[in-house]
């Protein structure tokens, strides 16, 4: 191991070494650049000896050389040294330099995290939702983000943020005609973030989103199908697509969404029990999907042509999973004129119409909304009740049965005396 020779400074307890080939900023009066120099501090405390490094000039000139150059290294490091003697004197403060570093660089995250922006917090919130969200939904947050939020609040220190920044936001969005849906997106986002920087304790102040008045539209899609349009409608798939014809049948037989239509495996059926097990919903629940005959059958010819059990059972190019339904759908929409003269979007037929049609028959078939809310895997009965309109005659036939049951004469109770014995 090498031996350095050390040089006493006029401090107390401080020393230096040279670096045998290396050279710092500091020069000699001659005007050359001096040897770089390592400074230590050595001082016996409880009578145990002390020893604590300040490094290379070098290394300090390098860390910030604007405010380095403007001072001397051993006069820094001797400040220090008082302030240390000061602190160990009175009993306040750290008594040591590791001490004194730890509280440094508490004090430097305790800055950053007051003076961390929305920004900052959205790529470490980015990396967390890609866990938690599908593609198509997190292809969403992200363009929402790229386009609206990021502009006016990124740079941001979430401290800084107000009612104001977000008011601002919702009046570029009105201004760009967007959808209330989507300005409602945009601030679900912004709130999404505020909750991840207090969960994580990168903020500590109000969620600014909670004071913003959020623009309402009944965006609820009311259009179903007759029978005629679904068959047509099926016919004509049929006749352009027989997977598309097949995904729209279950669809309809079932109220499965496209995603669930897309994200189904040969596994995940059991033609035993003619029923389906969802693992991928939208509400992150497993979900059982009960199979019609129709359904079945058409299912069961698939897998007859021999499937892995692992496999897709609707894949797309390459085996890989579809991402959105084909546009010859719409075509065949369009070609039917199921779409003609509409103009309110909720009225337009989309794929997701087969998955209304499924429930508006099973209500006008007489299912209860309760029933309802379970085959089509709602998360809340509230999201039923759109269907409610639907089942006039359920409501009716149980005033009947009320009216029927309130007006019957009541049966005398029939009384049977007992004697008492003895």
């Amino acid at each position: 191991m090498a031996q350095y020779k050390w040089h006493k400074t006029k401090h107390k307890g401080l020393r230096y070494r040279e670096h045998p080939t290396r050279k710092c900023n500091k020069k000699s009066k001659q005007g050359r650049k001096l040897p770089d120099r390592f400074y230590q501090y050595r001082i016996m405390i409880d009578g145990k000896p002390l020893q604590e490094s300040f490094g290379w000039i070098t290394e300090w000139e390098k860390a910030d050389p604007e405010v380095r150059k403007k001072k001397d290294f051993e006069l820094h490091c001797a400040h220090l040294i008082e302030n240390i003697r000061e602190s160990r004197k009175t009993g306040k403060g750290a008594a040591t330099f590791k001490e004194k570093r730890a509280e440094a660089e508490k004090k430097r995250k305790q800055q950053e995290i007051e003076n961390i922006t929305l920004g900052q917090v959205w790529e470490k919130y980015l990396s967390q939702v890609k866990a938690d969200r599908g593609e198509n939904a997190l292809a969403t947050e992200i363009g929402l983000y790229n386009t609206w939020i990021k502009p006016n609040l990124g740079k941001k220190p979430l401290k800084e943020i107000a009612l104001i920044h977000l008011e601002k936001i919702k009046s570029q969005m009105a201004k760009a005609n967007k959808s209330p849906r989507t300005v409602q997106y945009v601030l679900a986002v912004t709130r999404q973030i505020f909750n991840y920087a207090k969960r994580h304790k990168f903020f500590k102040g109000d969620n600014p989103t909670s004071d913003v008045t959020t623009p309402f539209e009944d965006n609820k899609r009311i259009r179903f199908l007759t029978k005629a349009e679904a068959n047509e409608l099926l016919k004509e798939l049929k006749g352009r697509s027989q997977p598309l014809y097949e995904q729209a049948l279950l669809s309809l037989h079932t109220g499965m969404r496209a995603g669930e239509i897309f994200s189904l495996k040969w596994k995940d059926i059991n033609f035993d029990q003619g029923m389906i097990t969802l693992w991928n919903t939208k509400n992150k629940n497993v979900r059982p999907v009960y199979l019609t005959d129709t359904a079945k059958n058409m299912l069961q010819e698939k897998w007859a042509k021999g499937q892995d059990p692992q496999a897709l059972v609707f894949p797309g190019r390459n085996g890989v999973k579809i991402k959105q339904v084909s546009d010859s759908f719409n075509r065949a929409v369009d070609k039917l004129g199921l779409n003609q003269n509409v103009t309110d979007r909720r009225e337009k037929v989309i794929f997701h119409t087969l998955r209304h049609t499924f429930a508006s028959w099973l209500v006008q078939g007489g299912t209860d909304l309760y029933t309802v809310k379970e085959l089509l895997g709602h998360k809340d009965i509230k999201m039923t009740q759109r269907y409610s309109h639907l089942a006039p005659h359920n409501l009716q036939a149980a005033i009947k049965k009320f009216d029927q049951s309130a007006s019957d004469e009541p049966k005398q109770a029939k009384v049977t005396h007992i004697s008492a014995a003895g």
